[in-house]
């Protein structure tokens, strides 16, 4: 295996399940520093054994200022720089308008949204040049579903925090760029399969490649717009979704 992240130091957010702990098994494999952070200590210590390679887990909650502060507090202590950020934590949530109460709108944003800029923010005193920040978007947040508008508007949020970002970073040498899974595979999605009789039928329809991906796939992605195989893309929302939004 190519070793394109040997030494690097990498943080990523909701690294516990699905994506990103997907995510950060590639990135260790490949030589990185890897931080993970997630709410549950327990979960948190299962996927450190899973991601091996000297993995260091921090337990916190993105939207808890406190927390971040920590998870970069020991990131300074122990290299003194961050090379990569994938700002994955997200929450997904439905309510209809109409039915939209405070404590989703609060709870999808302050995770989604607010969580996501401050992971960023309290990482960029310990980032230089050649830097690279991916964030996690969706798929929807270039849809209309049903029932999803808060969380579909926090991913239209961070499709323009690239934008943006990109703008403010420039001079600085630091690229960011956002992955936009469709339908994945992972535990969360399983569950829900499980307990919608039809719904996977509904997906493979709907997904011109027939299928839902694998976490593996959006993982590599992640990867590519991390490492200097990327080192001319910027503000750009790869879709990794088997066509759907395309087409």
């Amino acid at each position: 295996m190519t070793k394109r992240f040997k030494d690097k130091v990498v943080v990523i957010t909701g690294g516990t399940d699905g994506i990103g702990l997907t995510t950060a098994k590639l990135f260790a494999a490949e030589g990185a520093h890897v931080y993970v952070m997630g709410r549950r200590q327990e979960r948190l210590d299962e996927a450190l054994e899973e991601i091996g390679n000297g993995a260091v887990g921090v337990q916190g909650d993105v939207s808890d200022l406190a927390d971040l502060d920590r998870l970069y507090a020991e990131v300074k202590r122990d290299h003194g720089r961050v090379d990569v950020v994938f700002a994955n934590a997200g929450v997904s949530e439905s309510a209809p308008i109409g039915a939209i109460e405070e404590d989703h709108f609060d709870r999808v944003f302050g995770i989604n949204v607010k969580g996501l800029v401050f992971t960023v923010q309290k990482a960029l005193p310990l980032m230089s040049a050649g830097g690279a920040i991916v964030l996690t978007g969706s798929g929807a947040g270039a849809k209309g579903f049903a029932n999803l508008s808060v969380y579909s508007a926090t991913k239209a949020a961070i499709r323009s925090f690239a934008r943006t970002w990109t703008t403010d970073l420039k001079s600085r040498g630091i690229r960011v760029n956002v992955v936009s899974p469709g339908m994945v595979l992972t535990p969360a999605m399983q569950t829900y399969l499980q307990n919608n009789a039809g719904a996977e039928e509904w997906m493979q329809q709907t997904i011109p490649f027939g299928r839902l991906a694998q976490t593996e796939e959006i993982a590599r992605a992640v990867l590519f717009l991390a490492s200097d195989e990327s080192s001319f893309v910027g503000g750009e929302e790869l879709f990794v979704d088997g066509g759907f939004v395309a087409v």
